[in-house]
């Protein structure tokens, strides 16, 4: 059963969505129950859904076109929608433009970039996170950052590089197995033909020389090849088009990159540390 609250912080898409799959169910006189068995969800994931406990995953949305949607497109036009919905506010303008990029450059030194996040430790990070997250809102968050990794598929072809801090790597999150399932994930991404992966290592600065002193960022261009950066600090996201400053956090990313392993090296590193 839906909380009060959940239906008040359900986005309009979502709304919609619960309010016309029930209708087209009952049109065909389905039970949830029945209607769980057409596209392969339980009867109690079909009531979360209708009574808005949790809004539709891509996954169903994609069965409800097939079963309920009548050729109409109606769910399948909600996905993008929904998707964002789930977003925290300050990634959600972000959200779009990464799913559209042609080039996204990522450079971070906490944690695993969300793109890259195995379930297992997207969970312990949202779920070790600051506030708590009631246990529902977690996971709407760890599935709503899987969904994401439909970019590393999408045609046309999007080229993605990622810069780790070496300390990234050796940060335990959740559990050591949880971070050597990442770790292998990682390895995994790396030998992707539209993906770049490199590791900033932890000497990265004997020599004087640091130039990610300042934090991360994401580069984006966009299918229209305007260039963006994107900032995520203390739960705030701040998205830069003016081309002076984009100018100058793309010369410091180029900075960066050429202080780091290259590919082979980082890839090694990431295997060894895994144990592979």
């Amino acid at each position: 059963m839906a909380r009060a609250e959940n239906k008040e912080t359900a986005g309009p898409t979502a709304q919609m969505v619960a309010k016309l799959a029930r209708k087209f169910r009952a049109r065909k006189g389905w039970t949830q129950e029945e209607l769980g068995d057409q596209i392969g969800f339980s009867a109690a994931a079909v009531s979360a859904m209708e009574t808005l406990a949790q809004p539709a995953s891509d996954d169903m949305l994609v069965e409800l076109e097939r079963v309920l949607g009548d050729g109409l497109d109606i769910f399948e036009d909600a996905r993008v929608p929904v998707r964002l919905e789930k977003y925290p506010e300050q990634f959600k303008d972000f959200a779009l433009l990464e799913q559209r990029a042609v080039v996204l450059q990522m450079y971070e030194v906490l944690v695993v970039n969300g793109l890259f996040q195995t379930e297992a430790y997207a969970r312990a990070l949202i779920g070790g996170g600051y506030p708590p997250l009631t246990e529902q809102r977690v996971e709407e968050l760890v599935q709503a950052r899987l969904e994401r990794q439909a970019l590393f598929d999408r045609q046309p072809v999007a080229s993605i590089e990622l810069i780790l801090e070496e300390g990234v790597l050796r940060r335990v999150i959740g559990s050591h197995e949880v971070m050597r399932e990442q770790l292998v994930h990682l390895a995994a991404c790396a030998r992707r033909r539209n993906v770049t992966l490199a590791v900033l290592p932890l000497e990265c600065g004997t020599d004087g020389e640091y130039a990610g002193d300042r934090g991360g960022m994401t580069l984006v261009e966009t299918p229209e090849h305007d260039h963006l950066t994107f900032l995520e600090i203390q739960g705030e996201g701040l998205l830069i088009s003016d081309p002076a400053k984009v100018s100058t956090y793309t010369r410091r990313y180029a900075k960066i990159r050429s202080q780091a392993l290259g590919p082979r090296e980082s890839l090694g590193l990431i295997e060894e540390l895994a144990g592979a």
